[in-house]
């Protein structure tokens, strides 16, 4: 029946099915960041992302050919950012729910397009500058600055998020010049470099449960990014952007079923403003005809 669907299709499927990958992925973060640090966490999921990362790379092309990028200096930059975003994410999730996470992090879209208007000189009319100034409200509505009931912790959210907006945008300046063979080899190999030089001083040896779980981790991670890989080759980046808000429907359900946390209303109503805002941005994008962004999880292990 599934090879029956168009490509269009399929292609979404694989991607809705990659973002609930994602978000049992980050329930496992979330379960083992109560006792690991974080550093020795993404250190596991690192040199298991840099093994998958060279063997889909050769699979592809030599090894010694995805390694020439145009901007080798920037891609260093650029990987380093997304180690560090990463660390910030699972800080994140160690302190607040999913869903309260997801909800902050799906700014990112809105911080991009304004990132994007001040350091590429991208033309942003008034409608997405619009859009951009209502996303932004809807994450006041879940901060709630100024009120009892505002956690500083939230902020660690918001910071995940413009530096995922960062990573973005000088993945666009990189995308000119290099393939994604090149920019996920970068990624993975300097990430695991950088992190076996940190992860050891924060180690702690895992139980036998929670080498189960970090295997778990490193196995979703690898699934979830061969049905993203696909899902990109199916389909246009900018036709399946829009579903990669399902990945916050995804992290509100495994909160509940794995933590029992579900989100208050003011955080449902400040997601919804904020995810109705990035869909306004991502259409208005489109009908520009602005070259596609890469996904929500793309390149990120």
């Amino acid at each position: 029946m599934f090879t029956k669907l168009d490509n269009t299709t399929r292609g979404i499927l694989m991607l809705i099915g990659a973002t609930f990958i994602f978000a049992c992925q980050d329930a496992i973060t979330k379960h083992l960041a109560q006792t690991y640090a974080t550093p020795q966490i993404i250190w596991v999921r690192y040199l298991f992302f840099a093994v998958f990362a060279m063997a889909l790379s050769s699979w592809h092309t030599p090894l010694k050919t995805a390694v020439r990028a145009k901007r080798p200096w920037l891609q260093i930059v650029r990987s380093l950012i997304i180690v560090a975003e990463i660390g910030i994410f699972v800080m994140a999730v160690r302190v607040l729910s999913l869903a309260e996470t997801h909800a902050l992090f799906a700014s990112f879209p809105l911080i991009v397009t304004a990132m994007s208007a001040v350091f590429l000189r991208e033309k942003v009319g008034l409608r997405r500058w619009g859009a951009v100034i209502v996303g932004f409200i809807g994450v006041l509505i879940i901060l709630r600055p100024g009120t009892g009931v505002f956690q500083l912790e939230s902020l660690i959210a918001v910071a995940a998020a413009v530096m995922f907006a960062c990573y973005h945008v000088i993945t666009r300046v990189t995308s000119r010049d290099d393939g994604t063979n090149t920019s996920l080899l970068y990624m993975a190999v300097v990430g695991a470099a950088v992190l076996t030089l940190i992860g050891p001083f924060y180690w702690l040896e895992p139980t036998p449960e929670a080498w189960r779980f970090l295997a778990l981790l490193s196995v979703t991670g690898a699934t979830g990014h061969l049905l993203l890989i696909k899902a990109l080759e199916l389909a246009p980046a900018s036709t399946l952007q829009p579903f990669n808000f399902t990945l916050l429907v995804w992290a509100t359900i495994m909160g509940y079923i794995a933590f029992g946390n579900l989100p208050d209303m003011w955080t449902i109503i400040g997601g919804t403003i904020v995810v109705g805002s990035g869909l306004y941005t991502i259409y208005r994008e489109r009908a520009r005809k602005v070259p596609d962004a890469p996904t929500e999880a793309q390149l990120k292990p």
